[in-house]
């Protein structure tokens, strides 16, 4: 009795989340439904989603370079190598790597991921992290790639593999962040090897073809009974074998240069490559996200100056307060260089 009213009154809650970026297949008993899903609910979210990003990029597409949009068009991907100006990066370089931060991980599987919030504080000591976050180069193509004229959250990144005797990294299997196109950015203060664990990424996965659709609506389907807990959080994986049934090419490793940044949406399929020995892999990272059902690619309050770059410790003290309710899986870990172990 006690459950069947919980379920009434939690309802309305649940359907509001389908015009949201709600994804679980777990959380929410509407986006999990078989029954729903077999009438085409999930594939139904994703064409809307789709349709309206197309719709947002339309908008934003004279501020980007005509040869950046066509790569993007074409592989869900844009590189830019040698993005900074050499003096410009060499100073990022060597006033990031000789800074010690408030530092955040995550640990999945043998990795650890470690990051460190673009604020007011990294700012002042590392200034040639602003001129990055104020090139109008990559302003516009984040924005443009987002679907969304709102600006993306910065970090500095470490990626250190294989340091713990565990299974292996989950994100080197390849996957979609979630149902709708986001954007992902990376710029590699290091060169990064073939060895070295380099993102890669499907070209042309980012697009809505008859067969991704179709692809969607099986797994949407299936994925609550497979036992993969990511794909049931609502970021589907999926095997190489199955790229060519979809009509798509086996991944792209971005085996690249220092100073090229990677701009992706992350709707197409993406991983972290094995690296053959551990690693530690140091970067800026970015990510754009917002509801992707807005109609419209502004009016964001939390992009304005002065707020935009406190956005990330404000993210991770809410989580912080609510842990018991909503998780945290980024624990501090107190003042560290990003080359440290």
């Amino acid at each position: 009795m006690a459950g069947s009213i919980l379920r009434s009154l939690l309802a309305p809650w649940w359907a509001a989340q389908l015009l949201t970026g709600a994804k679980s297949f777990l959380d929410n008993p509407l986006i999990g439904s078989d029954r729903l899903n077999r009438r085409g609910l999930h594939a139904g979210r994703v064409r809307l989603a789709y349709a309206l990003a197309e719709r947002r990029r339309r908008r934003m597409a004279s501020a980007l370079d005509p040869a950046d949009r066509a790569a993007f068009e074409r592989d869900g991907f844009v590189v830019k190598r040698d993005f900074l100006p050499a003096d410009v990066f060499a100073a990022l370089r060597e006033q990031l790597l000789g800074w010690a931060g408030p530092a955040r991980e995550m640990v999945q599987g043998d990795t650890i991921t470690r990051r460190y919030a673009a604020d007011p504080e990294m700012f002042r000591a590392v200034p040639a992290m602003r001129r990055f976050a104020r090139d109008p180069r990559w302003q516009a193509l984040a924005r443009y790639v987002a679907s969304f004229d709102v600006e993306p959250l910065l970090y500095a990144q470490s990626i250190l593999s294989h340091r713990r005797a565990s299974a292996p990294d989950p994100q080197t299997a390849l996957h979609a962040d979630t149902f709708h196109p986001t954007m992902k950015a990376w710029l590699f203060l290091e060169d990064i090897g073939p060895g070295d664990g380099p993102l890669t990424y499907v070209a042309g996965s980012h697009r809505l073809t008859d067969e991704r659709i179709a692809w969607e609506q099986r797994r949407s389907v299936a994925v609550r009974r497979e036992g993969d807990f990511l794909s049931a959080r609502g970021s589907f994986r999926i095997e190489r074998a199955e790229l060519p049934s979809l009509g798509l090419p086996p991944p792209t490793a971005f085996a690249v240069p220092a100073n090229t940044l990677v701009v992706a949406d992350t709707f197409g399929f993406h991983a972290r490559a094995m690296s053959a020995r551990p690693t530690t892999r140091i970067e800026l990272f970015a990510y754009s996200r917002r509801n992707p059902f807005l109609p419209f690619a502004g009016l964001d309050p939390w992009s304005l100056p002065g707020i935009a770059e406190r956005r990330v410790p404000l993210l991770w003290l809410t989580h912080d307060i609510y842990r018991r309710w909503i998780g945290q899986p980024w624990a501090k870990a107190g003042r560290k260089k990003p080359g440290e172990e």
